[in-house]
């Protein structure tokens, strides 16, 4: 599946993903350095409803946001960056494991690739292509 978009309809492009996306638990986020990938969460956890200022966790590792569901319960999001991470045993020592393991969550990951061998057998992988005109397509693959 591919999604395509620019910054003037990326509600749009991300209410289109969360209709696929929102089965898989954890889902990953590829692509360069200013690729959208935390522009894209942003425009996700808007559409879901998160109130707080989403924000990059370069630095932090792990922003964790919350929403309420259909239903009205409370649904949590971990958006992490592992970019800065050596290895997995740096991602362990960090949590990592335990933010996949939370259940009732979705975790979106960005530069999940320095720690391939801690995400789980299903997932989502989402790599974000950049065109010349600085729209985005997104392409799904499912793990």
């Amino acid at each position: 599946m591919q999604i395509s978009y620019t910054l003037s309809n990326i509600q749009a492009a991300a209410d289109q993903f969360w209709q696929y996306a929102h089965q898989y638990r954890v889902i990953t986020f590829n692509g360069g350095l200013g690729a959208g990938k935390t522009t894209f969460t942003r425009a996700l956890c808007a559409l879901l409803g998160v109130v707080d200022v989403v924000s990059s966790p370069t630095f932090s590792l792990i922003n964790e946001y919350h929403f309420k569901d259909a239903e009205g319960h409370d649904r949590l999001i971990y958006h992490s960056d592992w970019y800065r991470l050596r290895d997995e045993e740096e991602a362990i020592q960090a949590g990592i494991e335990d933010m996949l393991s939370t259940a009732d969550s979705w975790c979106f990951i960005e530069w999940a690739e320095r720690a391939p061998g801690l995400l789980p057998q299903h997932y989502l992988e989402v790599h974000f292509n950049v065109a010349e005109d600085d729209s985005r397509t997104l392409v799904l693959k499912k793990h």
